[in-house]
């Protein structure tokens, strides 16, 4: 599976491939074009992503966005903590998402329940 994002604010993109077990990722791979705060959050991203479902990745997304956003704690993503003198500077938290917003669009949307 292949997702990518871009982000609006300084044009840094990253596309992702995934393979999954059952729900849950197994394995990853990155292209990044991104600035150094970019590359960092797709390291980050990487070094604990297998494991997680889409729903995780979707929580921690949301998390992550609400914590750049001035929120009072960080997601619970490993290494996340690294990234926090970024929070001052709202145009590099696109680059930030990067990795969980082509992870997103590269996870399969579950089918809606009957």
């Amino acid at each position: 599976m292949r997702g990518s994002a871009r982000s609006r604010a300084c044009g840094s993109s990253l596309e992702l491939g995934l393979a999954l077990e059952g729900d849950a990722i197994s394995d990853l791979g990155l292209l990044t074009q991104a600035c150094a705060i970019g590359q960092a959050a797709a390291a980050i991203f990487a070094a604990a992503a297998r494991g997680n479902t889409r729903e995780d990745i979707r929580l921690a997304d949301r998390h992550l966005a609400a914590w750049l956003a001035g929120g009072p704690s960080a997601p619970d993503w490993p290494g996340i903590e690294a990234l926090a003198g970024a929070r001052a500077h709202p145009g590099r938290h696109g680059a930030i998402m990067l990795p969980w917003k082509a992870a997103l669009d590269a996870l399969p949307t579950p089918a809606p329940a009957r």
